[in-house]
């Protein structure tokens, strides 16, 4: 190290030599109360996440992402996040590039009930352990050889003596099988069940493929478009100081963002809305755009009055008709004539 760095055009790293680079004034703080972190490869042909232990220190190939629960690290795995992570990240020659400020900064975690968070983190914790294990009992089986393995099996390609070797090394249809009930969960998580039967178990969900069908590139398409929906309905929350922290006990120690709160329809006249009404836009697509922003702050589903009630001049039928078409798009839920996000 020490004959390099002697050659080094920086005075700190020629006498300093023994220490490495650049010191991570941000990242040990955030993985200081942690026992592992989440964590991927920078530049590979398959996106897939582990969790590595607290006391195995990343180089500068890996991307640390300082979060410890197996929810977080099912909702990355998934084929909702691969997927906005192909399309937003770059690539090096062909293989795709997870760049952290816009694949990992801009996705939009989805609001899930406690039922949904265990089931993710059980699925993304089987599959976790399960990779570890078969690589412990085969320390020559590489996590790129097992999904390339995984992919043909979704293709239907046929595979080598070698392919099968690594098939039942790796045990690839149970973890087929595994990350199949993890996108199924995921896509459930934000109400996109819709999509689930064009995407789930099909090519092309931890790497670029082109072995897909009409009805798989539109499935993609349109949870592209949602999770654009979804970027631009948090982004605005945010402009009103509504924050959505992964760890908050880190992030935000003095405690959770306040969200509004509707008015329910059987509460007394008196409080017939927010104390301060917003106003309301005046094109349709700024119409759209409000009306998905707030019912997505919202923490149970809400009637279209309750939402009319939070802006200055919005008439409730107007509200219903635009409700309905988010519906109709999945952008919105609709049970028994209230909605939710």
């Amino acid at each position: 190290m020490k004959p390099e760095r002697d050659q080094n055009n920086r005075k700190s790293y020629r006498d300093a030599w023994w220490i490495f680079g650049e010191p991570r004034r941000e990242l040990r703080p955030a993985l200081a109360e942690l026992h592992r972190y989440i964590a991927t490869v920078e530049t590979s042909k398959h996106r897939f996440f582990q969790f590595l232990d607290k006391s195995i220190l990343p180089d500068n190939k890996l991307i640390v992402i300082a979060l410890e629960s197996p929810t977080d690290l099912g909702l990355l795995s998934s084929r909702v996040h691969v997927g906005w992570a192909l399309a937003t990240g770059s690539t090096l020659e062909d293989r795709p590039v997870y760049v952290k400020t816009r694949c990992f900064e801009t996705f939009p975690f989805p609001e899930t009930t406690e039922q949904q968070r265990t089931s993710i983190g059980d699925l993304a914790e089987q599959i976790d352990v399960r990779r570890k294990k078969r690589q412990e009992l085969h320390p020559k089986l590489k996590l790129t050889d097992v999904y390339n393995v995984l992919e043909k099996l979704r293709t239907g390609e046929e595979l080598t003596d070698k392919d099968k070797q690594i098939h039942e090394q790796g045990l690839v249809t149970v973890l087929a099988e595994l990350h199949d009930e993890l996108d199924a969960a995921v896509l459930d998580a934000y109400g996109w069940a819709d999509l689930a039967p064009a995407l789930v178990g099909k090519p092309g969900g931890l790497t670029p493929s082109h072995n897909k069908t009409p009805e798989q590139e539109e499935a993609e398409e349109t949870l592209l478009e949602r999770l654009v929906a979804l970027n631009a309905a948090r982004a605005a929350e945010e402009v009103r100081g509504v924050v959505r922290w992964l760890r908050p006990e880190f992030q935000n120690p003095k405690g959770p963002a306040q969200r509004q709160t509707l008015i329910p329809d059987d509460a007394p006249a008196v409080a017939a809305g927010p104390a301060v009404k917003r106003p309301w836009p005046k094109t349709l697509a700024e119409q759209f755009r409000a009306i998905r922003e707030l019912l997505a702050e919202q923490p149970a589903p809400v009637a279209p009055a309750d939402l009319a009630r939070c802006f200055k001049r919005a008439q409730t039928k107007r509200v219903s008709e635009l409700l309905q078409t988010l519906d109709s798009l999945g952008q919105a839920r609709q049970s028994e004539g209230r909605y939710s996000a």
